[in-house]
C-alpha cells in the first residue's frame, strides 16, 4: 500500500479530453491498446465472445484499479461543493461551480437538473467518473435532504465505501445518522471529512467525542486543523508528520501549495507562532486518546479515518481523494441470491439501481444506470435481462460526468454504466451472460405522504400518464392506479418530492399539474399464497386496492386504525411496509 499523501501533489490522469467546457475521460479501449491479454481478446474482432476467452488476470488489473463511493451527508454540510472539488483535482473539470454560485453564473456538475439550480440543492443522484493517480474513479454524490432519502439509500447499494461529510460548525446532524445506519447494514467503510473549518466552527476534540458517542463509530483522525476561521492555516497530517498549507480559491487546482516537514521546524514557528503551540498541545492529546488508524478495521466498517479541511477554499481535499486511493477497498464480492459474485470472474453481470428520466431534454430518453458486479463489458455484447429472460445487445451504453456523457468501449467491476432504456428496464433488474443470478438489497419504502394528481389541460391526459410512469420507473415518486377509480395517486417519502415531480412535469413533459390533499394515510404492499383470498380482497375492497408502476398489489389505508382491523380481517394476506426491487410480491 502506497503511504497516504505520497501522490499528493499530482493531478489527473491519462486519456483525458475536452468536452463541452469540461475535461472528461477519453475512452478506456484506447488506454487500454497496449495490454496483450486484451488485444487477444479483441483480435478475434467479436464484441460478444465468449466470456472464457477474456484473460483473468487483465480483469483482475483492471478491478484493482476501481474505486467506487457516495458521498452522504446532512443537507448544507458541503457535500455537492466536495463533489466539485474532487473532480477539479483530479483534473476532471476545470472550474468548479458551487450549489449557491448563482452571481458567477455557474452552477455544481453534480446539479444539473433545472429545479436543482433554482433553488441550490441536490434532488437527484449523480454519477460521475474521472481518473485520479491512475485508478478509475466512480463517484455518486446524493442527495442530502431527507424528502430524497429514497434515492440515497438505492445508490448505497451500489457504492462500495463512502465518503461522510460533516459540518463542523454544527457536528452530526439527523440526516447523517439515518445514512450511517443504511452504511451499516453492509458494513461498508467509511472516510469522514469534517468541512468548512473556513468558519467558526466546534472544537475538533468534541467534534470527535460526538461522532464515536452519537454514530457509534471509532474516530482515526489522519489530519489535524491548524486553527479555525479567519485563522485557519491547513491540516497537519498525522501519519506522516508534514503540514500542509493552502491558499484560499474557489476556482482552480493548480498544486500551489507549501508543504512543510516536521511539526518541529522552525519554520513553522516564526509563520504561526500562536496556532502552532495549540497545535502541538492538541496533537499529544490527539495521540494519547483517540484510535490509531487500523486498515482491516476501517474495511470492516468499524473505524471511520478522519479528515479536517475546507472544501470550498480546497484545504485537505487532495488527501480525501489519496486516501479513498490507498485504502478505500475495491469492487467487493455481491450476493446474487443463488451464489455470491466476485469481481474478477470472467462473465460480465451487473444490476440497475437507478433509472433517470429526460437527463438529455433534447430527446426525452431513459437511462438505467448499471452497477457491474463481475467481468468486462465490451461495446455491442450480448447479455440476458434475467426479469425479462432474454437477451439484449447492448450497444449505445454511456459514462457519465453528470449529466453529460460519452460512448464506453469496456467496463469492469466498479463501473457504473447507462443503458437506453426504452421502458423495459426497471430498478433491481440483473443482468448476465447467461446465468440466473438475482441481485438483492435495493428497499423499497412504503411512503407517508399522498396526493391526488389533477390536471390543468385535459387534453394533456396522455402526457401525464407516461410522464408519472417514467418518474415512478426512476423512483422520484411512488405511482397508485386504484382499481377502482379514474384518479391516479402518487406517494412519497417527502413534501419536496411533490415540488419536484410537478417541476419535471411541467418542464419534460409539458403538463401543469395540480397535486391534492388525499385521505390516504399508509400503505401497504399485499402479497398471499392464497390467490382466491387476494381476489376477493381485491373485489372487496375496490376503492382501497391500488396497483403501484411495477404491477404490485397495494392497500391504501385512511388512518392506522383502518390498516390494523383491515390486517385483522384478512389474516391469509402479507401486507409489506417495504418491498425488494429487484422481486415482484405473489
Amino acid at each position: 500500500m502506497l503511504p497516504l499523501g505520497a501522490h499528493s501533489i499530482h493531478t489527473g490522469g491519462p486519456g483525458i479530453g475536452k468536452i463541452e467546457g469540461f475535461l472528461h475521460l477519453g475512452h478506456w479501449g484506447s488506454t487500454m491498446s497496449n495490454d496483450p491479454d486484451i488485444l487477444a481478446t479483441e483480435d478475434m474482432g467479436d464484441a460478444s465472445a465468449p466470456a472464457t476467452t477474456r484473460a483473468p488476470a487483465a480483469i483482475a488489473r483492471e478491478v484493482a484499479r476501481r474505486r467506487t463511493f457516495g458521498i452522504i451527508s446532512h443537507p448544507d454540510a458541503g457535500k455537492t461543493t466536495l463533489t466539485e472539488k474532487l473532480l477539479l483535482f483530479s483534473g476532471a473539470i476545470q472550474l468548479a461551480g458551487t450549489v449557491k454560485g448563482r452571481k458567477s453564473g455557474r452552477h455544481a456538475t453534480s446539479d444539473w437538473m433545472d429545479i436543482e439550480k433554482q433553488r441550490g440543492i441536490s434532488v437527484a443522484s449523480s454519477v460521475m467518473q474521472f481518473e485520479f493517480r491512475d485508478h478509475v474513479i466512480n463517484l455518486l454524490d446524493t442527495p442530502g435532504h431527507q424528502d430524497f432519502s429514497e434515492d440515497t439509500y438505492r445508490v448505497l447499494t451500489a457504492v462500495d465505501s463512502a465518503l461522510m461529510v460533516i459540518d463542523a460548525a454544527k457536528g452530526v446532524e439527523a440526516q447523517t445518522i439515518k445514512l450511517l445506519d443504511v452504511c451499516r447494514m453492509r458494513n461498508t467503510p467509511i472516510v469522514t471529512f469534517m468541512n468548512k473549518l473556513d468558519r467558526e466552527t466546534r472544537d475538533p476534540l468534541e467534534l470527535l467525542d460526538e461522532l464515536e458517542s452519537v454514530l457509534k463509530i471509532e474516530c482515526a483522525p489522519v489530519t489535524w486543523p491548524i486553527g479555525m476561521g479567519k485563522n485557519f492555516r491547513g491540516v497537519y497530517h498525522l501519519l506522516n508528520d508534514t503540514i500542509m498549507l493552502f491558499k484560499a480559491g474557489e476556482e482552480k487546482a493548480d498544486g500551489a501549495f507549501e508543504i512543510i516537514k516536521g511539526i518541529d521546524n522552525p519554520k513553522l514557528a516564526e509563520m504561526f507562532p500562536l496556532e502552532i503551540e495549540q497545535l502541538k498541545m492538541e496533537v499529544e492529546l490527539v495521540h494519547g486518546a483517540s484510535h490509531p488508524f487500523d486498515l482491516e478495521r476501517f474495511l470492516a466498517g468499524i473505524q471511520t479515518p478522519v479528515f479536517f479541511g475546507s472544501a470550498i477554499n480546497n484545504f485537505g481535499v487532495r488527501e480525501i481523494l489519496s486516501a479513498l486511493v490507498d485504502w478505500a477497498p475495491g469492487p467487493r464480492e455481491r450476493d446474487a441470491t443463488v451464489r455470491a459474485v466476485k469481481p474478477e470472474e470472467p462473465k460480465f453481470t451487473g444490476f440497475v439501481f437507478k433509472i433517470q428520466a429526460n437527463m438529455d431534454p433534447a430527446h426525452r430518453d431513459r437511462i438505467a444506470f448499471l452497477r457491474v458486479c463481475s467481468g468486462r463489458f465490451d461495446k455491442g455484447m450480448k447479455v440476458r435481462h434475467l426479469r425479462l429472460g432474454r437477451e439484449v445487445k447492448l450497444s449505445s451504453v454511456v459514462t457519465f460526468m453528470a449529466s453529460s456523457r460519452e460512448q464506453v468501449e469496456e467496463a469492469y467491476a466498479g463501473d457504473i454504466i447507462g443503458l437506453p432504456n426504452h421502458g423495459n428496464m426497471q430498478i433491481g433488474d440483473s443482468f448476465s451472460e447467461g446465468e440466473m443470478l438475482t441481485f438483492t438489497g435495493i428497499p423499497y419504502f412504503a411512503p407517508d405522504l399522498f396526493r391526488t394528481v389533477r390536471i390543468r389541460n385535459p387534453l394533456k391526459v396522455k402526457q401525464l400518464h407516461k410522464g408519472l410512469q417514467q418518474l415512478g420507473e426512476e423512483g422520484a415518486v411512488q405511482v397508485f392506479k386504484p382499481v377502482l377509480g379514474s384518479d391516479l395517486i402518487l406517494g412519497a417519502v417527502g413534501v419536496l418530492q411533490f415540488e419536484v415531480v410537478a417541476s419535471r412535469l411541467l418542464n419534460e413533459y409539458g403538463v401543469d399539474a395540480v397535486f391534492e390533499s388525499s385521505s390516504i394515510s399508509s400503505a401497504r404492499w399485499v402479497s398471499s399464497d392464497d390467490k382466491k383470498a387476494l381476489a376477493d380482497f381485491e373485489n372487496q375492497l375496490g376503492h382501497q386496492v391500488a396497483y403501484d408502476a411495477a404491477g404490485n398489489l397495494a392497500f391504501l389505508a385512511t388512518s392506522g386504525v383502518n390498516l390494523r382491523l383491515t390486517q385483522e380481517r384478512w389474516p391469509k394476506l402479507t401486507f409489506h411496509a417495504t418491498r425488494e426491487h429487484a422481486a415482484k410480491l405473489a
